[in-house]
């Protein structure tokens, strides 16, 4: 199922919201799309790997939910993460450019866990490990963003995007970063709703550090 969107021009997972593993090895997904959602469902109803599945949304942004036959390598990465006792934070962040596509993850456990999961990884793709650290708990700081996410926001900040009036555009900030500007404004808009969800789940008079 991924791969037919990893080919389609019009339409493109962009995050894995969750996905589990349910009877006779299928499996049951959550995740957020981009681009034409009429090209979306079309691409799910011709798979000859989706059971069933539903997509809601608008204006080129929607939802999918679809129980399928196999995960290919996600389920494979999942296998492999609860056979070494780490956890996935969801969501999964997706990126295409051009016939590749790039997934990141963020995963939490012990070091020698997070090694052997790492070392059990087949060599069918390029990993790249992108940051390490210690847990922060929710209620102490802000979510962490990805290293991604953290090197727009502080360009976004630099450049006046937040200022009012704003001082610079999606565009300008693509250009800088070497990116198409809709993908500029997905990831603000991403790392907006972390901010704000940390903020409006905080504990009553605590301020958000």
């Amino acid at each position: 199922m991924f791969d037919q969107f990893d080919r389609s021009p019009s339409a493109s997972i962009v995050a894995t919201r969750y996905l589990s593993p349910v009877e006779n090895g299928q499996y049951v997904v959550l995740a957020d799309l981009r681009g034409d959602l009429g090209v979306a469902r079309d691409l799910l109803a011709e798979s000859d790997q989706v059971l069933r599945y539903d997509v809601a949304g608008t204006d080129e942004r929607g939802i999918v939910y679809a129980h399928y036959r196999s995960a290919g390598p996600v389920g494979e990465l999942l296998a492999i993460l609860y056979d070494n006792d780490v956890v996935l934070d969801w969501p999964i962040e997706h990126q295409q450019t051009g016939a590749e596509t790039e997934s990141r993850v963020t995963v939490v456990g012990t070091d020698e866990g997070i090694q052997q999961a790492v070392a059990d990884i087949p060599d069918v793709s390029e990993l790249s490990l992108l940051r390490i650290g210690q847990v922060q708990a929710e209620d102490d700081a802000l979510p962490l963003l990805t290293e991604t996410q953290a090197t727009l926001l502080d360009l976004a900040i630099e450049a006046g995007y937040y200022e009012v009036p704003r001082e610079t555009t999606h565009s300008d900030l693509a250009d800088r970063l070497d990116v198409a500007p809709g993908t500029v404004s997905d990831r603000l808009q991403r790392i907006e709703r972390r901010v704000m969800t940390a903020y409006a789940e905080r504990p009553p008079n605590e301020s958000v550090r």
